[in-house]
């Protein structure tokens, strides 16, 4: 069986889960691109950060929690350039306490996006 690869986002089939809770309270997003209606959003590091984000608040949504109750994210940018354009997204988006966090440059990601994020959040109060 040959498969291709798929060109853009709406062509997808990934072989994981979007969404994973465990019986721990921890939930497990997958990596969430600036993509919306099929296809990476134009208009650059901004654009991406801000639907990359909605992305994953969406997931979050999904199971029942919000941004608040994210623990950990990793943030993948193809160009480290766009680090502070991010940042401010980023800052301006996610309520304090901000989760903690691990920011890379990576050779590449896909559909030629320019930042990803997956996160870990808990469904459990702290103490």
């Amino acid at each position: 069986m040959t498969d291709l690869a798929p060109t853009s986002p709406s062509q997808a089939r990934h072989p994981y889960s979007p969404v994973r809770q465990t019986g721990s309270g921890l939930v497990y997003i997958s990596g969430q691109l600036g993509v919306a209606d099929g296809k990476v959003v134009e208009g650059g590091i901004v654009h991406e950060t801000r639907q990359a984000l909605a992305n994953l608040a969406s997931k979050l949504e999904s199971v029942g929690l919000g941004l608040q109750d994210l623990v950990k994210i990793t943030v993948y940018l193809a160009s480290m350039d766009d680090r502070n354009a991010m940042d401010a997204i980023y800052q301006d988006t996610l309520p304090a306490p901000l989760p903690a966090r691990t920011c890379i440059a990576v050779a590449e990601l896909p559909y030629l996006a320019r930042v990803e994020f997956d996160a870990i959040a808990t469904s459990r109060v702290e103490a």
